[in-house]
């Protein structure tokens, strides 16, 4: 964890994009994006950086299938960064294993791996492995129980109705951590809040447009169904995930994060029907103080953060620094200016205010 007297933690979030680059038109492999990954949570580790998530996705221009799998070829190679999914689409995965792959990776990591799951806002996942859509949320209520009830204890009894039951046996391995982190993520929905609030579980939120400051009313929910649980909303850890680069100056960033943004925003919108092409005005837009995007030079990245931790009491800052396909010169250069010169600056002022206070 970061310094815990200002309980702050800022990291890296990718989807493993191998979508055509926008400037050249070429398609990276899947073999090297994941290459890649390693390459970025080895140097996301030695640069101070303190969390490395990997989103689940089952389509041509995403490489991370299997997020436990890259985390766990990385972890033997780094000492302190914290290993976790970000997302596993828990509505249409076994909990059973879901549980054993990242216990797997507890072990090699020596107690650094965590589990954020959520229902998933791509689909592609539930015809592939045979789930109706139908069955959305019921699939992730069921497999969420499942879940919690494996990390707690080795043996399990459990009856559902998507799922065979299990009678009495036990979970190998059991992870290092007791118990294993396990995140909810959420895209905005009052009922996640609510579920991740009651069950006092640490939540993420994705915030990938609008004002982020507009997410405190789901945080305040959150920590009044916590309270109400009988949780200690005081201790209750909150993340965010948010695209965006840091660059050496704020006109480079910009330059260098749009072409890919652009083109891939744009595939996501028409896949979804949002009507509206993304254009460089709304993407300027959202570069602003309280946009979504935290696009910028590392000073300004660093106040779009500091200014999120005053108004969401954020304790996780995801950095998703790849939106579609971009050199790994660049976003590694990104990864590099994030935690030698970006979280310095968050730390320090984060320490100042509470000496202040």
């Amino acid at each position: 964890m970061a310094d815990s007297a200002i309980n702050m933690e800022i990291g890296i979030s990718t989807f493993l994009e191998t979508t055509p680059d926008p400037v050249t038109g070429e398609v990276i492999s899947h073999a090297q994006r994941l290459r890649n990954a390693i390459e970025e949570i080895v140097l996301a580790d030695q640069v101070g950086l303190d969390v490395y998530g990997i989103g689940e996705h089952h389509r041509p221009d995403y490489a991370g299938t299997s997020p436990a799998v890259v985390l766990a070829a990385a972890a033997a190679m780094t000492k302190r960064i914290r290993l976790t999914s970000a997302v596993t689409v828990l509505s249409s995965d076994d909990p059973v294993r879901v549980y054993q792959a990242f216990s797997t990776l507890d072990g090699i990591s020596n107690g650094r791996a965590e589990i954020m799951a959520g229902r998933g806002s791509f689909i592609e996942s539930f015809p592939l492995f045979g789930y109706s859509l139908d069955d959305y949320n019921e699939l992730f209520e069921e497999n969420l129980e499942l879940l919690l009830a494996i990390r707690s204890l080795e043996k399990v009894t459990w009856r559902g109705g998507h799922r065979p039951a299990i009678d009495n046996l036990g979970v190998y391995p059991r992870s290092v951590q007791n118990p294993l982190p396990v995140w909810i993520a959420s895209g905005g929905s009052p009922q996640s809040a609510i579920r991740a609030g009651m069950l006092g579980l640490p939540i993420a939120f994705a915030i990938i447009g609008g004002m982020p400051e507009n997410f405190a009313p789901l945080v305040a929910l959150y920590k009044k169904a916590a309270a109400q649980a009988g949780h200690d909303p005081e201790k209750l850890l909150i993340a965010t995930h948010s695209h965006g680069f840091v660059g050496e100056t704020t006109e480079q960033a910009a330059n260098l994060f749009f072409p890919s943004t652009q083109a891939q925003m744009n595939v996501i919108g028409s896949e979804r029907g949002w009507g509206q092409r993304y254009d460089r005005a709304t993407y300027d837009d959202a570069r602003s103080l309280r946009g979504a995007l935290y696009v910028g030079d590392p000073e300004y990245v660093a106040e779009k953060i500091i200014l999120l931790r005053k108004n969401l009491g954020v304790t996780r800052f995801f950095l998703h620094v790849n939106v579609g396909t971009m050199p790994h010169r660049e976003t590694m250069r990104a990864i590099e200016l994030l935690g030698t010169r970006v979280a310095p600056i968050v730390r320090k002022e984060l320490a100042r205010q509470e000496t202040k206070e």
